[in-house]
């Protein structure tokens, strides 16, 4: 997910009915097993897992969690899902929970990398498997962007590169469709920056709207929670900081950071036509779009987060009933969408 999204309206785009895309999946490996599978051993009768989810109410997080419960229920697993919500605290003491209630693997979302380490060490004393879902953790730091590959522990998701890649792209378009003079206009990227899969999303966004758009726009880092208030606190800030502003292109780690600067900028004063949101999910841009008033939201990369909840229910168990390894990392499929796709591409906005 979402990288990371956040606790918000209950939504299940992500889960929503006849998903529209096959699971046509990637998986890259470091040559050897990822962390999180070692000395593990098969299991011969019913299976258990737990599936601990930060901001598990969150629209991306409920689909996820769907589609782990069907798989699980398709491959006949015991699965016990976990809102973990925002605690840190939480994940560690609910790890410990699953070990004594017998789990055989862990699934985690975790609210704070930096409990990495201790996760690990924790899943290895116990002789569990570890897998991760959304984002990254590290088994030797509490930063994994600056742990070595073959100290990650194995992830499901979505490739960061490959979906920033997409909404920088997709900004660029709109960028050049709009005719703006670049003096007069500012990217704004907005995410959590102490979660690595949401600076790679911001990264990709950058270098993909500097190369689509043929010439250098300012930017402005924001940091944020990746909630929606979060990020308009935060961005309306820098709207009153830079008033002289005429045109914003907005992106960042998920649908919330986009959509927070989308409500700060029109609470601004800041007419639709001058701003360029794109999104990252599609759960809240879809709302946008559901009305007959202009948004800024111009277009918005669907992730399904019940592709990704299903993967790693399969993934986990391949590696307990058949002892086959985690890959390194796998990959659900992305879509862009906008206000005259998003409905014929599968988003569900209730």
């Amino acid at each position: 997910m979402p990288s990371a999204p956040s606790r918000t309206r209950r939504l299940s785009a992500a889960a929503a009915a006849g998903v529209l895309l096959p699971l046509a999946l990637t998986a890259c490996s470091t040559g050897r097993e990822s962390t999180g599978g070692g000395d593990v051993a098969k299991v011969d009768g019913r299976i258990s897992m737990t599936y601990l989810q930060k901001q598990g109410d969150q629209e991306y997080f409920v689909g996820e969690a769907a589609g782990a419960k069907a798989k699980a229920a398709e491959l006949g697993v015991d699965l016990k899902v976990v809102n973990l919500g925002n605690d840190a605290n939480k994940t560690v003491s609910e790890v410990q929970s699953a070990i004594a209630q017998k789990t055989n693997g862990v699934i985690i979302v975790v609210p704070d990398p930096a409990v990495g380490p201790q996760i690990v060490q924790t899943a290895k004393d116990a002789k569990i498997a570890l897998l991760t879902s959304d984002d990254q953790i590290c088994a030797t730091g509490p930063d994994p962007s600056a742990c070595a590959k073959d100290t990650l522990v194995a992830r499901i998701g979505f490739s960061g590169a490959q979906m920033g890649g997409e909404v920088g792209k997709r900004a660029a378009e709109e960028f050049g469709k709009a005719g703006w003079n670049p003096a007069e206009t500012r990217t704004l990227s907005a995410w959590k920056q102490d979660v690595t899969v949401c600076g790679d999303r911001v990264k990709a966004a950058k270098e993909a709207f500097t190369a689509g758009a043929g010439t250098q726009v300012q930017n402005i880092d924001v940091a944020t929670d990746n909630t929606p208030t979060g990020a308009q606190d935060k961005i309306a800030a820098t709207i009153t900081a830079n008033a002289g502003v005429k045109h914003w292109v907005v992106w960042g780690c998920n649908d919330e950071n986009v959509q927070g600067g989308v409500t700060a900028l029109e609470n601004a004063g800041v007419g639709a036509d001058n701003v360029i949101g794109v999104g990252l999910g599609a759960y809240l841009a879809c709302k946008d779009w559901s009305g007959t008033k202009p948004s800024g939201m111009k277009a918005a990369l669907f992730i399904n987060g019940k592709d990704v909840g299903a993967l790693a229910v399969q993934t986990m168990f391949d590696k307990l009933k058949n002892g086959k390894d985690f890959p390194a990392e796998a990959f659900a499929p992305t879509t862009m969408v906008d206000a005259a796709t998003w409905k014929s591409a599968g988003v569900t906005c209730h």
